[in-house]
């Protein structure tokens, strides 16, 4: 009976361990999450009080509002799981103080009924008796052991006892304490979600006055569409350059192996036919920028690795129109991103090479200068910069600076139009930075 109320005890602490240390860690998480959060809406703040109380509203405003708000509801959601997480942990705390307060009954129970026992028989000459009375010698041995061992139980039916009841006040003191955490979440939660509420209305008033500017922002959008055309035409037609400079490579080398060949062996096949056979084997190994050459192979394989781990091109920012189709809120405008837009809290930041590669191409469209870099068959471009600190052909290494962060269409601060193509075909940018 003893070994069970000890097994039983020995289980309770094993449970309580498992019950308490996972919330802690899931609190720890929760805190950094939040501290990470905090940061990102001082940014977004400092950035919006550049744009905020201008004459002109601008899209930049609208798009920093929105991750305000879409950051202040990551927030609200922390909260509410941590919310849970304490409402759980009371439910099981409770549930435990329950199981341990039965233990401590059946065992105060058993107790009681040892003690009775006791004193009714609590006579010296019944226990000299009982060991007198014994058969044999070895019977006797057994019996003085027997009552030794029924001292021990007793002793320790009142030290589980004890132990018990220490337990259930300490939980129940820790559960006083995730009350309290209770209590200043919820005033958390209040206070948050009047922030979430301000930030809306804000929002709504200014997607109300948008409305009225839809020319000037359908403006923006065509310019920045004629420069993204620029830019990928630009890539394209690298792209057909290094292609037609691989093929001529490769037929040279064709020609040689042949001549070589022709010289050893003197194999009986006739010009026409071995010409032909070597075009189709050239036009087949430069389909794809992946069997140019081994340095080509090496770097691509290397970027391949690198996706979801590539550094942003600006220390500070955050993409303010994503990549693809989207629409202007409360506007009939649409349009298609070919990259991503990142907008800055200032103008002339470091703007960094994400990868190694060769500097392909620059172009200066009069309001803006873009860097174009190869890496193996990735490219990546880098628009609205306002200066340029590499020059065309120039090896660049990752995190290197090429330029420096130019204004905003809208004037509202700095922004970087950035781009990824996988040889002709653009992809979506965000899913190869690191998160």
């Amino acid at each position: 009976m003893l070994k069970k109320h000890l097994l039983i005890t020995l289980l309770f602490s094993s449970i309580t361990t498992l019950l308490f240390a996972q919330p802690l860690t899931d609190k720890t998480q929760l805190e950094k999450e939040r501290q990470e959060i905090q940061n990102e809406l001082k940014l977004m703040q400092s950035m919006y009080d550049n744009v905020k109380g201008k004459t002109k509203l601008s899209l930049k405003q609208l798009n920093i509002l929105k991750k305000k708000i879409s950051l202040q509801e990551r927030y609200m959601n922390s909260i509410n799981r941590e919310l849970k997480m304490i409402d759980d942990d009371i439910y099981l705390s409770n549930l435990e103080v329950y199981r341990l307060q039965k233990q401590v009954d059946t065992l105060k129970t058993q107790y009681a009924r040892t003690v009775i026992y006791a004193y009714k028989n609590r006579s010296s000459y019944d226990y000299v008796n009982f060991i007198f009375s014994s058969t044999s010698f070895n019977d006797a041995i057994r019996r003085v052991s027997y009552l030794k061992s029924y001292r021990s139980y007793r002793e320790k039916q009142v030290n589980t006892i004890l132990e018990t009841q220490q337990l259930i006040a300490k939980r129940q003191q820790q559960q006083l304490g995730r009350k309290q955490q209770k209590s200043v979440a919820l005033q958390s939660q209040v206070k948050e979600k009047n922030v979430l509420d301000e930030q809306r209305k804000e929002k709504d008033a200014v997607v109300a006055n948008l409305k009225s500017q839809e020319k000037d922002l359908q403006k923006e959008i065509t310019a920045k569409k004629k420069k993204d055309r620029d830019i990928k035409n630009a890539i394209d037609a690298i792209v057909r350059r290094e292609i037609a400079k691989a093929t001529e490579e490769a037929k040279r080398k064709a020609a040689e192996e042949k001549k070589n060949s022709v010289a050893v062996i003197a194999p009986a096949t006739t010009p026409a036919t071995t010409g032909t056979t070597s075009v189709k084997t050239v036009a087949k190994k430069t389909e794809s920028y992946l069997n140019l050459n081994a340095s080509d192979v090496a770097l691509n394989n290397k970027f391949e690795l690198n996706r979801g781990k590539l550094p942003w091109p600006v220390d500070n920012g955050f993409v303010s129109v994503h990549f693809g189709p989207y629409t202007i809120e409360g506007t009939k405008l649409r349009d298609n991103n070919p990259g991503v837009t990142i907008a800055t809290p200032n103008v002339g930041g470091a703007v960094k090479a994400i990868f190694d590669g060769e500097v392909a191409a620059i172009h200066n469209y009069g309001d803006g200068v873009a860097v174009v870099i190869r890496h193996g068959k990735y490219f990546t471009s880098y628009s609205n910069l306002s200066a340029v600190n590499v020059s065309k052909g120039a090896e660049v290494k990752t995190g290197q600076v090429i330029g420096k962060v130019g204004e905003a269409q809208d004037g509202a601060g700095g922004q970087v139009d950035f781009m990824l193509m996988i040889e002709k075909n653009n992809v979506n940018p965000e899913s190869w930075l690191r998160r």
